[in-house]
């Protein structure tokens, strides 16, 4: 979208006074001063808006300023933006964690007391509108060089069948040679099993009780600095302080303990975020400790957590589980295996699609290939064809508009890890077919991670921000934007963003129709590498073309009922039923990593009359699970209407 001009017309722009707007404007990089005012200009013009749409910031008062690190729509209109510490060593050193409430009609913010840090959790809408926030971080990592105390994981054994064991942070263990190690987190050991054994026929005296010993691991360091202090697995520890049987019956198995670079660690609790009450409510905390943790809701209301890294660091073997919201308890659900952030796709007949979008850890040559995850069977049927299979880290991906195709999308991606690799590769698969098998689709403009993919009411998927490199390394943030038609599987270009955004952004659909941005947590700010990054905590609205050509006469849907009835219909009072040629159910979407699964557009029946329109909500559950939903209607030139919330139960 860059111009080069005569030097006549460049001195006619600078003299083109009030019509330039030029507050904040970071335009492409390629643009001379000259050219930033032709091109201010030329974006406020009425005929540009309505062809590309255009963006504006938003005035955050500086004490709502927060890292937007996770973003979700509530069924109250008002976006819950979560931080925890941010990706801030200090502020989770001084347990400073932050939520804030931001309701996009009114601008206004209000901060949330978070209780736990919620940085790199997982998130899923509930039945009853509440969300549910589960994981986070127990422990920031540390490279190679800036580890002093070796450290590692203690498995902590009770062989008490009485009682369980409880170790507070701080808990020494203590090796034959004297060596301590203490422990980095409370643990709670469960108390042993105890099971009578079976005596031979014929036998006149009872073999004793077979005991199984309570086991829970945790996270320790050397209390002395250096190499002296590593050590190899198997070595049994005292528990210091403990004296008798408790002595006797409590003791710690070391795994390997090192002076190695230590991953981020994660954490159990789980809370439901209450949009009524506007606060955290906890729940049971989750079986495993899970940092980069995917969470997905299924056909029955119930949550499915999937992979993250545990207490130690190590990432999740496949010990996924299951949350459900009316006894607030989980339980183990199917093992299997996925990198870090995988998303997953609830599918009609209830089977979840792995498209291999993922958000980074986990080594290369496992979980990355795409597939069917039928979680009855428990079994994975792979699904071929997809060009650039290395380059799925990073990638975005989304049940394509509407829900009923089955068809599933990726853009872009990258290489594992720290990859300087990047991709323009989309795909599409339709998950329809007997035999489904990844088609390539039309390609980004250029290679690109940390992509934010948003489905918008006219059945479009607006395509947003990202970088051409790791967290935009040399300055590659990518200042473009597109929509993809479905239909005609093709991009078109929209407006360029003004701020630019990579690794920690996010993106969502508002219920005015709107799509709004945050984040972006580059490494550095220059092309040199040379300058620390620092966290994008602006925030930038995009308004669609079609807003601007008719947002002053778009459909209205007026009185109406906030549930279905018996039927699943629901009829709404309006003065223009004739306007009205879509109906669309789009559920509110809770993003982060660029991986947001929640969202989802369901094409409903629509029958009309002098003045209603009525709705037909599908039955299928695995097509329309439970929740709350936006209900967006729009006219032939794909204008919609101010959403309406309606609870599918």
């Amino acid at each position: 979208m860059a111009h080069r001009l005569s030097q006549k017309t460049k001195k006619t722009v600078l003299g083109i006074g009030g019509m330039v707007l030029l507050a904040g404007l970071n335009a492409p990089a390629a643009l001379d001063f000259a050219e930033e005012q032709y091109y201010a200009y030329k974006i406020a013009q009425p005929e540009y808006r309505a062809k590309y749409g255009s963006w504006s910031r938003v005035d955050i008062p500086k004490r709502y300023r927060t890292n937007a690190i996770h973003a979700a729509l509530l069924h109250t209109g008002k976006v819950l933006i979560v931080a925890g510490s941010g990706n801030e060593q200090k502020k989770f050193n001084a347990g400073s964690f932050d939520t804030v409430l931001w309701d996009p009609k009114n601008n206004t913010f209000k901060k949330i007391p978070t209780p736990a840090d919620f940085f790199c959790s997982g998130h899923a809408q509930l039945p009853d509108g509440r969300l549910l926030v589960a994981g986070g971080t127990a422990r920031y990592e540390l490279l190679g060089g800036e580890v002093k105390r070796a450290g590692g994981g203690m498995r902590v054994k009770n062989e008490n069948p009485v009682k369980a064991v409880h170790l507070r942070k701080g808990t020494r263990f203590r090796s034959p040679g004297g060596l301590e190690y203490v422990s980095q987190f409370d643990v709670t050991v469960p108390k042993a099993q105890q099971r009578a054994a079976r005596a031979p026929r014929g036998a006149t005296q009872r073999r004793p009780a077979q005991v199984t010993a309570g086991e829970a691991r945790v996270f320790v360091e050397a209390a002395e600095k250096g190499a002296r202090s590593v050590a190899d697995a198997g070595s049994q520890y005292a528990v210091v302080g403990l004296k008798g049987r408790d002595a006797k019956n409590t003791y710690g198995l070391s795994e390997r303990i090192t002076l190695d670079k230590e991953d981020f660690q994660g954490i159990r609790a789980a809370y439901e975020f209450d949009p009524r009450a506007e606060r955290y409510v906890p729940v049971e905390p989750m079986k495993k400790a899970r940092w980069y943790p995917t969470l997905v809701g299924l056909e029955d209301g119930r949550v499915l957590a999937a992979s993250g890294l545990d207490e130690l660091g190590v990432i999740d073997p496949g010990d996924n589980e299951i949350y459900d919201p009316r006894t607030k308890k989980w339980s183990f659900g199917p093992k299997r295996y996925f990198p870090t952030y995988p998303a997953l796709f609830l599918t009609k007949g209830g089977t979840l699609f792995y498209p291999a979008s993922n958000a980074g850890y986990g080594p290369a040559d496992q979980g990355r290939e795409p597939g069917l995850w039928d979680l009855r069977t428990n079994t994975f049927r792979k699904v071929p064809g997809l060009r650039d299979p290395q380059q799925t880290e990073t990638s975005s991906s989304l049940l394509l508009p509407p829900a009923q195709d089955q068809k599933v999308m990726i853009l872009g991606g990258g290489g594992v890890g720290e990859s300087k690799k990047s991709t323009p590769r989309t795909a599409v698969v339709d998950l329809k077919k007997d035999n489904p098998v990844f088609q390539d689709g039309p390609e980004l403009p250029q290679g690109t991670r940390y992509l934010n993919s948003v489905i918008m009411p006219d059945d479009t998927v607006f395509t947003t921000n990202g970088s051409a490199d790791y967290r935009g390394r040399s300055a590659s943030n990518i200042f473009k934007a597109q929509f993809y038609d479905p239909k005609g599987n093709a991009f078109r270009e929209a407006a360029a963003p003004t701020v630019g955004r990579n690794y920690h952004s996010e993106a969502l659909l508002l219920p005015d129709g709107r799509v709004a941005t945050f984040g972006s947590d580059p490494l550095f700010d220059d092309q040199q590498n040379t300058k620390l990054g620092h966290f994008e905590q602006r925030m930038e609205v995009f308004t669609p073309p079609a807003l601007h050509r008719n947002g002053k006469d778009r459909p209205v849907l007026d009185d109406g009922p906030q549930e279905l009835d018996g039927r699943r219909r629901a009829t709404f009072r309006t003065d223009h039923p004739e306007r009205v040629v879509k109906a669309r159910l789009m559920r509110p979407s809770a993003v982060t990593h660029t991986t947001d699964v929640e969202q989802r557009s369901i094409e409903l029946g629509l029958t009309k009359d002098a003045h209603s329109v009525t709705v037909d909500v599908p039955s299928d559950p695995t097509l329309v699970p439970p929740g709350w939903y936006m209900l967006f209607v729009t006219d032939a030139q794909g204008t919609p209407s101010e959403a309406r919330w309606i609870q599918v139960r």
